[in-house]
């Protein structure tokens, strides 16, 4: 039997990357999984994509009436919310002495406000149904330790790890299991921008610090999205019962908790 079979799921930023990959994973296992991200058209084509057990729902992580209308087109669609991945995320980096206010808050408000809203409204759902469910915040390596030039980020993903420990304990009493997934570096699209903010800020050539934090994994390689899908379809499954409020490295040996 499939691990994930008749679960219904939803999966915020995950039109392209990592939630893409988890998408077609979770697919593969039997769930009927909502494809949800700010951009729709580009939801609707991954969503077409991956098949007949996927959909696309229009999600913006900064506004309420967005969670709480995608929250309901899920119930509409399949009749309630098993699995939530909140993998919505930006990413910027800058001195502390050139950090801007606008950078800041828009870096809280998605990936701290954002997770953590969807998280309650996912909640509320999971609680209303009495049947449990299973939460899974994406952090990051990031969140374990500052780095010089990625203070904001840093802060943000911590602020994941925290708010995942404390609703783990909240919410465990209802069946809810809430864990997370802090990945290390995951080569993405998400790295040319990435790569190209170390290129200005540490006087580098294009590709260079992408390819020095490739060889410093113990594993010998930057991440793939694909190496994280073990660990999601685990943490959405029956297997992962006995699991409250803990944040899994799967980072090629990266860093150690």
């Amino acid at each position: 039997m499939k691990r994930l079979e008749g679960k219904s799921a939803l999966i915020t930023g995950s039109a392209r990357g990592i939630g893409r990959a988890f998408a077609e994973a979770y697919v593969a296992e039997g769930a009927i999984v909502a494809i949800a991200d700010i951009n729709l058209e580009r939801a609707q084509q991954t969503a077409s994509q991956i098949g007949s057990s996927a959909y696309a729902v229009e999600m913006d992580v900064t506004d309420q009436v967005s969670i709480d209308a995608a929250i309901a087109a899920v119930v509409v669609k399949t009749g309630g919310l098993d699995i939530l991945v909140n993998n919505a995320a930006l990413f910027d980096l800058a001195p502390i002495v050139e950090i801007t206010r606008k950078s800041f808050d828009t870096l809280f408000s998605i990936n701290v406000a954002g997770a953590l809203f969807t998280m309650q409204a996912a909640a509320k759902q999971m609680i209303a149904q009495g049947r449990g469910g299973k939460i899974i915040n994406m952090a990051s390596q990031a969140g374990r330790r500052g780095e010089p030039l990625v203070a904001v980020y840093c802060a943000t993903k911590a602020a994941v790890i925290s708010f995942t420990q404390s609703a783990g304990l909240d919410l465990i009493k209802h069946g809810i299991n809430v864990n997370g997934i802090a990945p290390g570096v995951v080569d993405s699209e998400m790295w040319d921008q990435v790569d190209a903010l170390f290129a200005k800020y540490e006087n580098r050539p294009l590709g260079e610090k992408r390819r020095l934090v490739g060889e410093a994994v113990p594993y010998g390689r930057m991440g793939q999205a694909e190496d994280l899908c073990g660990m999601a379809i685990f943490l959405a499954s029956s297997e992962s019962n006995y699991i409250v409020s803990q944040t899994y490295n799967v980072d090629g040996g990266n860093w150690m908790s």
